[in-house]
């Protein structure tokens, strides 16, 4: 059973932007959602960085600006991630792309890889790999970032998964999404989401690998 522990206004939040505003704070339980390079059709993908730029531009902000995320209002970051971040799930359900890890064998690969240093590095919750992205709830342990995290994760299985289908080039795309949580509602709601995820994307019992944790009642 593992213990909750929420975003800690008190306590230092290390921010990073890309295409996504990133936060990373030690101890904390984030939700991290990272994708396969092909799982989104690149004409999807240029329609959604189009409407969100145009988006922002209404609100007086650009993407490529340092920060935007954290000028916009309470309301406007709501309405961003029901607006935006809802348009990429959608897409991954869809099961575009090579969907390599529908393959157990090749799941099984970046479900050892999360695995290997919970309790050292981060200890790991609830997680689901799907066909072409993966789900997670994770807490960083002292020093540790999640981008840092994140990139030995994507970079070991990346090796090992190509070497295994014999395939070459990118595995991941690069950039990933992550948040972290605020409060026992949003956690239980972000766990429901990673359960319900393959059932939300019609997948077959073989195609999916989901393991579950219990976190300690507040």
């Amino acid at each position: 059973m593992l213990r909750f522990r929420p975003l800690d206004p008190e306590r230092n939040v290390e921010r990073t932007h890309g295409a996504l505003p990133h936060w990373s704070q030690e101890g904390a339980v984030h939700f991290v959602t990272f994708r396969l390079h092909d799982s989104i059709p690149a004409a999807a993908l240029e329609r959604w960085h189009r409407e969100r730029a145009e988006w922002l531009a209404v609100r007086g902000e650009a993407p490529d600006r340092d920060g935007w995320f954290e000028r916009l209002s309470p309301d406007h970051r709501r309405e961003y991630s029901r607006r935006f971040g809802r348009a990429v799930e959608d897409e991954m359900d869809r099961g575009m792309g090579s969907c390599v890890l529908r393959q157990p064998e090749h799941a099984r690969i970046v479900a050892d890889a999360l695995e290997h240093f919970h309790g050292e590095r981060y200890v790991l919750g609830d997680y689901v790999i799907m066909p072409n992205h993966v789900h997670l709830l994770v807490m960083p342990g002292a020093e540790q970032r999640i981008g840092a995290i994140l990139q030995s994760w994507k970079s070991f299985t990346a090796r090992a998964i190509n070497e295994r289908a014999g395939r070459r080039g990118a595995l991941w795309q690069r950039e990933s999404f992550d948040h972290i949580v605020r409060n026992r509602r949003q956690l239980d709601r972000l766990a429901g989401y990673i359960a319900e995820n393959p059932i939300k994307a019609k997948l077959p019992a073989g195609e999916y690998l989901h393991r579950p944790v219990e976190w300690e009642p507040m």
